[in-house]
């Protein structure tokens, strides 16, 4: 009889540990039907980003971080592109993710530099470079976990990591340098153009943006408040913002920014990890990927 127990529990626990891998893989691992976004590994992308050290052009971390997204990219079966050229003197390289040669029916962008100076920084720290934890590597974190995570058979969707984003009012820098180059190099007029921008505040309060396309910023904030997201998409205007959306408009594309401007850490040493949520990139990760799905209906 001992024996026989015995069989059974590891035959029990051999099943319990298959069935654990199997939860696993389908929370983790990127399948034709995709999975739910995870705020948790966006997260953890957070860190991973921050933890190269502040991605100011140019520096290695700055060249670490177009290995690692072009490195999770792929994995996650996405066909990459690095659109390299020169700005005034600065190189700029912005990174192009596509899952075919379809014309996109959406782009969704981020930048994933850094600013070179904590300008805004209340003391010594000005002098040093920001490090970048909401204002940059969230957006990249949610277009990551987007990447892993949306069904293959959405309307076509090209994710865009922009570079020189950041450094605008500092020396010969101007702002969205990557975004304007990218631009003006577009061939295709998607429908929609959505850049996600310091929305990994812990304290997430997200209004309408003022420059961005009416009808597409309702739709998202629509979408929001149908998955129970309206304190944290607030159908009000409050602010207008020279943002990566910028270019697309002049283009006469619909572009809508998602950003949350009540950020006190922003362009400062304090803009580190611990001000980010797992909660609020799981907020706006989920609004973009059920509204991306929701296209295809």
């Amino acid at each position: 009889m001992a024996m026989r127990n015995s069989r059974f529990l590891l035959f029990l626990l051999a099943g319990l540990l298959l069935l654990g891998l199997a939860v696993w893989s389908a929370r983790t691992l990127p399948t034709s039907e995709g999975r739910p976004f995870d705020g948790q590994q966006a997260y953890a992308d957070v860190v991973t980003q921050v933890a190269f050290g502040p991605r100011t052009p140019g520096s290695p971390a700055h060249a670490q971080a177009i290995a690692w997204i072009r490195a999770e990219l792929e994995q996650a079966g996405w066909q990459v592109a690095v659109q390299e050229t020169t700005v005034g003197g600065h190189p700029i390289r912005n990174i192009l993710a596509s899952r075919s040669d379809e014309p996109p029916q959406v782009i969704l962008g981020a930048h994933y530099d850094s600013r070179l100076l904590a300008d805004r920084d209340p003391g010594p720290g000005q002098i040093e470079p920001v490090p970048g934890a909401n204002d940059g590597a969230s957006g990249v974190a949610v277009l990551l976990e987007l990447a892993r995570s949306l069904p293959e058979d959405t309307v076509p969707v090209w994710l865009v990591f922009f570079d020189a984003e950041d450094n605008g009012q500092i020396g010969d820098w101007e702002w969205i340098m990557g975004s304007r180059v990218f631009a003006a190099s577009l061939t295709v007029r998607p429908q929609a153009v959505v850049i996600v921008d310091m929305i990994g505040d812990a304290d997430l309060n997200i209004y309408y943006e003022r420059n961005s396309a009416p009808d597409l910023a309702a739709e998202i904030w629509g979408q929001a408040a149908a998955l129970g997201y309206r304190e944290q998409f607030i159908p009000e205007y409050r602010y207008s913002i020279l943002d990566d959306h910028i270019p697309f408009l002049d283009l006469g594309l619909p572009a809508v920014d998602i950003i949350d401007f009540d950020y006190p850490y922003w362009h400062t040493t304090a803009d580190t990890p611990d001000k980010v949520s797992a909660e609020s990139l799981q907020v706006v990760g989920e609004t973009l990927w059920h509204w991306i799905v929701g296209l295809r209906e």
